[in-house]
């Protein structure tokens, strides 16, 4: 075995795979923090190139591309509060406001430390941990899946701001639009031409959701000021808010590991759920959404955790963990390697090589992060007039490249608007993006469990884990509805 990992390790470190890693995780980065530049583009993109390539550099090269994008949405989400990922939409609720206090790059390096922690402890768990839990994901069905869904949606009772009727108002709206389209049975929902008929995608109303509304504002508001938060200003993350925030650090890579090895979820629930988590047991709770830099660790060490996670049930199963597993599935199919548990046995060699260059990845994505945080850094010294005219470029280039699609650049200008109202009434948006993410899962694994009971309601706790699930959602909505007494009593008083 020690041999094996040796001749891996001496295969890996040659210049050609590690200029392949470098140009991965940079160009990831820089894609992800272009709004409406997904990594699932950046990997779709990168496929044909692969063709030619050697198998392990060609895998490497994609997920390097997976990792650099998933970090870089938060460079946007903090400068201009533009996530550049669905993922990254957490890290805009507290990293904007850190950066109008004058402490982008303080959120920033806190943002690539958490990534890269994250990045790191979720190797590990593919490492080490591929076969327990891909036997965990194995025992996980639509009952468990519904609840874990439905306790990630209690997060938005800590991302509703000052009132929780205007948040589970935004996230009802969240709900019955992600409701549009095609259900699991062929019918159609708000389908009131042909584009609707595939429903609503989350990049356009993502983009439109948070990017245009501050557009908008500048319009409108005609804010002509130079916002002298826009700046780098204080970078240095002292030790004492590094520890402070290692707990929710450390919480947040392992619920990244965790639910990036469960598939069809992915780092952008993963986010939402540690950011949850972080909110409900931090000191500083009433801190969040208000500039609060252990929100930005929480979200960023579970997206960025998700990531080497994915390959878990991808490895191990032969099952893609997100779509840029999917498209990783077609690369591996394409060079000849097959997943699943006989790739440990045929391809072991390829499997170490793989190991080893995700390890590396994650020292190549510091590096990278460091040198893209100072080039992005010069966005905060536009021109407020050129920079809503740049974001609004590339929100419109950015959407149109997914697919081509004039209906998805429709739908992002719509959800400008509609954002601007919510801006206007005091609806947060947070939780109207957390359902709309979540609805679909929810939705699909409630009608799948209850066709398997042939419609008994009593599947949905049928096992332990769903009991485990019921029981803290039961939990947190106590606290909640507790905490809401608490603040009608303090304002009657």
């Amino acid at each position: 075995m020690l041999h094996e990992i040796l001749s891996a390790l001496q295969a890996v470190a040659t210049w050609q795979n590690l200029l392949i890693m470098v140009a991965g995780i940079w160009g990831g980065v820089i894609v992800g923090a272009i709004p409406g530049m997904t990594g699932t583009m950046a990997v779709t993109l990168a496929l044909p190139f692969t063709f030619y390539m050697d198998p392990v550099p060609s895998i490497l090269l994609l997920v390097a591309l997976y990792k650099g994008s998933t970090y870089g949405g938060s460079v946007s989400a903090i400068l201009i509060k533009t996530p550049g990922t669905a993922s990254a939409a957490c890290t805009a609720l507290d990293g904007y406001p850190l950066a109008q206090q004058g402490k982008a790059g303080k959120a920033l390096n806190m943002a690539l430390y958490s990534s890269v922690i994250g990045d790191f402890i979720s190797n590990l768990s593919l490492i080490f941990l591929a076969a327990p839990l891909a036997i965990l994901a194995l025992r996980v069905g639509p009952p468990e899946y519904f609840m874990l869904m439905l306790f990630a949606l209690t997060t938005v009772a800590g991302v509703s701001g000052n009132s929780l009727l205007l948040g589970a108002v935004s996230a009802a709206f969240g709900l019955l639009l992600a409701t549009a389209g095609e259900d699991m049975y062929g019918s159609f929902r708000f389908a009131f031409t042909n584009d609707m008929q595939a429903g609503l995608s989350v990049a356009p109303v993502l983009i439109g959701l948070f990017a245009l509304p501050e557009l908008i504002k500048l319009v409108v508001f005609r804010a002509v000021r130079r916002d002298e938060a826009a700046k780098l200003g204080d970078q240095h993350v002292t030790r004492a808010e590094f520890m402070g925030s290692l707990k929710s650090i450390l919480r947040g890579s392992a619920i990244g590991a965790v639910l990036g090895a469960i598939p069809g979820i992915g780092p952008s629930a993963a986010a939402f759920f540690s950011y949850g988590e972080a909110q409900r047991t931090s000191k500083n709770r009433d801190n969040f959404g208000k500039g609060e830099i252990e929100g930005i660790a929480a979200s960023e060490s579970a997206n960025n955790g998700a990531c080497g996670a994915t390959m878990i049930p991808l490895l191990a199963l032969g099952v893609p963990g997100d779509v840029i597993t999917g498209v990783m599935l077609g690369a591996f199919m394409i060079q000849g390697l097959t997943p699943g548990p006989l790739l440990f046995q045929t391809n072991i060699h390829e499997v170490y090589m793989l190991f080893i260059g995700m390890m590396l990845s994650s020292v190549l994505l510091f590096g990278a992060g460091k040198i893209t945080m100072r080039m992005f850094s010069y966005v905060a010294h536009i021109p407020q007039t050129l920079l809503t005219a740049a974001v609004l470029l590339l929100c419109l280039f950015g959407i149109y490249s997914i697919s081509s699609s004039m209906f998805d650049v429709a739908i992002l200008l719509i959800m400008g608007v509609v954002g601007f109202i919510m801006f206007l009434m005091n609806i947060p948006a947070a939780p109207f993006l957390i359902a709309f993410i979540l609805g679909p899962m929810i939705e699909e694994n409630l009608r799948r469990a209850l066709a398997i009971s042939r419609g008994d309601p009593s599947v949905l706790l049928s096992s332990p884990i769903t009991w485990i699930f019921a029981v803290l959602i039961v939990f947190v909505v106590g606290l909640t509805v507790r905490r809401e007494f608490h603040k009608f009593n303090t304002r009657k008083a």
